[in-house]
């Protein structure tokens, strides 16, 4: 994996500079850590552990070698002058906690209105993976994505609601279970003009979907 890239609204510049660690000093660390809770790691079980934790971080944390505003990149304004709001709603999220480095488990709402030009929906997912395969605190992915948005497309507003559990809060903690932590972005229409925000509340709303996983 590359070092992190700056995106609008990232902080991920500020990132250490220093040289990355070896796969193999980084299983290493995952042996310490097995030592460390009181396991073996040469017993059968977890010799291969190591590999396979690191293997699982990469996968984890691919979001650090993509660049979201080249996602956005290309946008397309044969639309027929269609103006009205784009929204994606029960966007699977899995993102990891930066505190614990536990899971984080929910779903997202993105909505933008176009000022002429569309993005290719899947595009907009793939902005808040970008995003969430990094380590992450929700209300700071949830401003990175509506920011990007906002900043690459330069549309009319853009909404962005992430609801998700946290593990580092159910399986740990104060151990609470089916609790969700909602958060929300609201920008150009969205913030200002109350009836568009309320339209887009709505579609949410009514979006037929079971409780968070986490």
């Amino acid at each position: 994996m590359q070092r992190p890239k700056s995106q609008p609204g990232d902080d991920t510049a500020s990132a250490s500079t220093e040289q990355r660690p070896t796969r193999e000093e980084a299983e290493a660390a995952v042996r310490v850590l097995l030592r460390w809770s009181g396991d073996d790691p040469k017993r059968e079980g977890l010799v291969d552990t190591p590999k396979r934790v690191v293997q699982s971080y990469e996968e984890f944390f691919t979001g650090y070698d993509i660049d979201p505003v080249d996602l956005l990149a290309r946008s397309f304004e044969e639309t027929d002058g269609y103006d009205e709001m784009v929204v994606l709603r029960d966007i699977r999220l899995e993102s990891h906690c930066e505190h614990h480095m536990v899971p984080i488990i929910g779903r997202a709402h993105i909505a933008y209105l176009p000022a002429g030009r569309v993005v290719g929906i899947s595009k907009l997912a793939r902005v808040l993976d970008v995003y969430a395969k990094r380590l992450q605190i929700q209300e700071k992915l949830t401003a990175q994505v509506a920011n990007t948005i906002n900043e690459v497309l330069k549309p009319k507003g853009v909404a962005v609601v992430l609801e998700a559990a946290h593990q580092c809060m159910t399986t740990r903690g104060v151990h609470k279970p089916g609790v969700t932590m909602v958060t929300s972005r609201m920008l150009g229409a969205f913030r200002d003009d109350p009836s568009t925000r309320r339209e887009f509340m709505a579609l949410i709303a009514g979006s037929a979907r079971g409780p968070v996983e986490g």
